[in-house]
């Protein structure tokens, strides 16, 4: 048996599956009426253009796969809370529902349907059922099979479409839900599509109109403004004619008739002139088809002397020039002539400078050429141009003289613009010139030429960001202080230190490379900023090539002199921010190196920083503790040996420092004199002393003089001076009951300023002293010059007593002369019984030191105010 008859089905197989094959059929037909149904809809949404068209189309292609003789759509507006029906058909009710409040449909199936987005497949036999589970209210005839969708824009309902029959032969199935839910997916794009199209349309039509409505508005602005043109072109034209035409009137004329007739019908044209005796009409030109020629003749009554007479322009056409004959305007002759003609009759004044010099006129024959009152305004406004026109013809030759005369005096001005041109351009020059100066000045030392502080700061703060940007590179600050400038000053004069900063200036740069940037900044203190240096070595070479440089000889005025340099260095890192924060750095660096013994350089480090950052916290502590009146005060008395009684008690203060303990009177000495302080130090101390000497007055066993240390810096000004007088006199203390110990070291610095002062407190009466002296440089003239009332032996005399028989001859030697120049001897730090032994033997009989009396503390008090 082959295999074809094997699979061969027989008679009563083929017939058991015909049933299934009708089946499958039906399924696959109704299958494509549904995929036809979607094209369809698919095609309503690019064919139909208005939904008026679209739901009677759907309701068609639901209609050929099901029945739909009852079918409506319904949209829920939201915002209005109304359910409009967009579509409804429905064989029992002929009414048509357009829009019904949807409170009055909410409770009932559509209402339902658009509640709770749900279909609904409803007959006549489940209708108890579903009433009680949806608590939907029936109303009116029900279908006998309802089947409603709902219309879905994503997940929101925005509608319900709707089939229902009446007729119980009819019957839905679950198939024809499926359709129905499945169309209604497509229809509500469809439907906004069409919505999109029909609001597009509408708009294009609306805009259309509007367009079309703007374009005829356009088109008659541009004939108006076509006309505007044109007569704006024949101004121009006889303005031209005006400018261009030279001596031949009857083109002149002629032209302006050629002008005149574009704008108005002019076949007839003349222009009528008054002569200078304003009695005869002369007609410079006449063109007309009736008559070749006018003649001069004298004023009548004619239209041209009725224009000139009104001095208006005239529209005169039959009807008219009847009124003018009946009124005498005109001759009876004239308006028959032109009533004969049928003329139409245009006349305008031609003014000048408000007088009228003549007529242009204009005229037609014949009924059907009339002129309107819009041809008389264009008459009127065209004769004023053509009056101007005329009128600069005549003028011209005049011009012409006067351009000639103008020509002239242009070329003498411009001879005299020329020179003073050639005067600007040398002062701009010179300006130029001083404007370069001034900033050169601003940015520039004026005795060096060097770069100043401002040019300096600004190539520094350029470094520094650089640095920060590109840690690679490498910088350098040294900071410069040159050695005995003040001498040289003092010694030679000013002008002498003028030159010496001048060769020193150009010594150092000498030493440096060509970009590196060299400045002074004032004084004699100069700043250099190395720039891109391969080692660190480069910049102690260029600080050593610096120092030897400034060591050598200067001849100043035709004397030899020294100096030297102390160099400060401070190497830009990326943690500066600012110039003044470098300079400060490479200053201190410069002052160390001072301090070290001048003639070198030293490498700013941070432990310099952190030693400033502690004397300036010492500074600030100790202004604290001056400003509270927190220093300790003591006595010690200076006695006459020989009876063991006190000639006055020195008071002096000592600084106990919270942390570091007791500081030296060296120590704070020295900070409050870089602070400043020295003076409020001095007066801090002589307004104790005049506080004591107040509250001990009446006390027998108190001291009656107290000494006070007071600072040179308070006679370097008379004021100052006065200003101690004064206030001591204003506490009620007598001068006589204070003393002033002035230290010689001090002396030796500001000696020659200070006599007049020490005088004037002399006579005021205060005791005078002068302290350690031979600590210093000491001079036996100031014993000579000075009025001082005791000298005070220093110290370190007495301490070497009695070993020293050269400290002992010395003291010897100042008392002898103490007896020439009276004043009285005081050995100070006496300390042991050997040294009052010795000092006894040469007869120094006032002393103080421990031996004598020990210092005695005061209480501390806060001074009032």
């Amino acid at each position: 048996m082959s295999s074809e008859s094997k699979h061969e089905l027989s008679e009563e197989e083929l017939r058991e599956l015909i049933p299934q094959l009708q089946q499958l059929t039906d399924k696959y037909k109704r299958a494509e009426r549904v995929q036809k149904a979607l094209f369809d809809i698919s095609e309503l949404a690019s064919s139909v253009s208005n939904l008026s068209r679209l739901y009677p189309a759907i309701h068609e292609i639901i209609g050929d796969f099901m029945n739909a003789d009852n079918f409506f759509v319904a949209f829920y507006e939201r915002d209005a809370n109304i359910i409009n029906f967009a579509y409804f058909v429905d064989e029992y009710d002929e009414q048509t529902i357009h829009q019904v409040p949807a409170d009055q449909l909410m409770d009932g199936i559509t209402g339902y349907i658009l509640r709770s987005g749900r279909h609904v497949f409803l007959d006549d036999k489940n209708t108890d059922e579903f009433e009680r589970d949806t608590n939907v209210r029936l109303v009116g005839a029900l279908p006998h099979q309802f089947l409603g969708v709902p219309l879905k824009r994503g997940t929101q309902v925005i509608g319900a479409m709707v089939v229902q029959t009446y007729d119980k032969s009819v019957t839905y199935n679950d198939e024809d839900l499926e359709v129905l839910l499945f169309v209604s997916q497509h229809i509500v794009t469809t439907v906004d599509r069409v919505k999109s199209r029909e609001l597009t349309e509408r708009t294009i039509r609306e805009r259309t109109r509007q367009l079309r409505k703007i374009n005829d508005d356009l088109q008659e602005e541009i004939l108006e403004r076509q006309k505007v043109e044109s007569l704006q072109q024949a101004l121009f034209e006889i303005s031209e004619l005006a400018a261009t035409l030279e001596g031949d009137m009857d083109v002149f004329y002629a032209s302006l008739h050629e002008i005149l007739a574009r704008l108005i019908s002019a076949p007839n044209c003349f222009i009528a002139i008054l002569d200078e005796t304003n009695s005869f009409l002369d007609f410079p030109y006449f063109s007309d088809i009736v008559s070749e020629s006018a003649d001069r003749r004298p004023l009548g009554k004619g239209l041209t002397e009725f224009v000139l007479r009104t001095g208006q322009a005239e529209l005169i056409n039959p009807p008219r020039v009847l009124e003018l004959a009946e009124s005498g305007e005109i001759d009876v002759s004239v308006a028959q002539s032109m009533l004969q003609s049928a003329n139409s009759w245009l006349g305008s004044p031609l003014v000048v400078e408000g007088e009228i010099s003549g007529v242009i006129a204009v005229q037609t024959y014949g009924k059907h050429a009339k002129y309107t009152a819009k041809d008389l305004e264009l008459l009127r406004f065209v004769s004023h141009h053509i009056a101007v026109a005329m009128e600069r013809k005549r003028s011209t030759e005049a011009i012409q003289r006067y351009n000639q005369l103008l020509e002239d005096r242009v070329q003498a001005r411009t001879v005299e613009l020329d020179q003073a041109n050639q005067v600007l351009k040398q002062q701009i020059e010179e300006r130029k010139e001083i404007e370069l100066k001034l900033i050169h000045d601003a940015h520039h030392d004026a005795l060096t030429d060097l770069p100043n502080r401002a040019m300096f700061t600004s190539r520094l703060e350029l470094a520094i960001a650089n640095k920060q940007r590109y840690s690679e590179n490498l910088f350098a600050v040294l900071f410069i202080d040159l050695d005995r400038f003040k001498v040289i000053n003092d010694t030679l004069g000013h002008h002498a230190g003028d030159e010496f900063l001048v060769e020193v200036a150009r010594r150092i740069s000498l030493c440096i490379r060509g970009h590196d940037l060299l400045a002074r900044l004032g004084g004699d203190e100069f700043v250099i900023l190395l720039d891109n240096f391969d080692e660190i070595s480069d910049v102690e070479e260029v600080a050593s090539r610096i120092i030897e440089a400034v060591s050598e000889p200067f001849t100043l005025e035709g004397k030899e002199m020294y100096s030297g340099a102390s160099i400060g260095i401070a190497h830009l890192e990326q943690y500066y921010r600012s110039a003044d924060e470098v300079l400060r750095d490479a200053d201190a660096a410069m002052y160390q190196a001072k301090s070290l013994g001048r003639g070198r350089f030293v490498m700013f480090d941070k432990s310099m920083r952190e030693r400033l950052l502690e004397e300036l916290e010492l500074e600030n502590e100790f202004r604290k503790a001056l400003r509270d009146g927190a220093l300790e005060c003591f006595m010690q008395p200076v006695i006459d040996t020989r009876d063991d009684q006190p000639i006055y008690h020195e008071m002096y203060v000592r600084w106990k420092h919270p942390e570091h303990g007791s500081v030296s009177r060296d120590q704070f000495r020295q900070v409050a004199e870089q602070s400043g302080l020295t003076m409020d130090l001095d007066m801090f101390q002589l307004t104790k002393a005049c506080e004591l000497l107040n509250a001990w007055r009446g006390d027998t066993d108190s001291p009656k003089r107290i000494a006070v240390n007071v600072s040179i810096n308070h006679l370097l000004q008379s004021t100052l001076v006065n200003k101690i007088i004064n206030m001591v006199e204003n506490t009620g203390v007598s001068p006589s009951e204070l003393v002033f110990e002035f230290n010689e070291n001090d002396l030796n610095r500001r000696s020659q300023f200070i006599l007049p002062s020490i005088k004037k407190l002399k006579r005021a009466g205060i005791t005078l002293v002068l302290d350690n002296f031979g600590s210093g440089l000491a001079s036996l003239s100031y014993l000579f010059a000075y009025p001082f009332d005791y000298i005070k032996i220093d110290h370190r005399f007495v301490k070497s007593l009695p070993r020293s028989q050269r400290n002992l001859k010395l003291i010897q030697s100042v008392m002898l002369i103490s007896e020439h120049l009276k004043f009285k001897v005081i050995a100070e730090g006496v300390d042991s019984s050997s040294q009052l032994r010795a000092l006894a033997d040469i007869e120094c009989h006032y002393g103080q030191g421990r031996v004598l009396s020990e210092a005695k503390p005061l209480p501390i008090k806060k001074l009032a105010g």
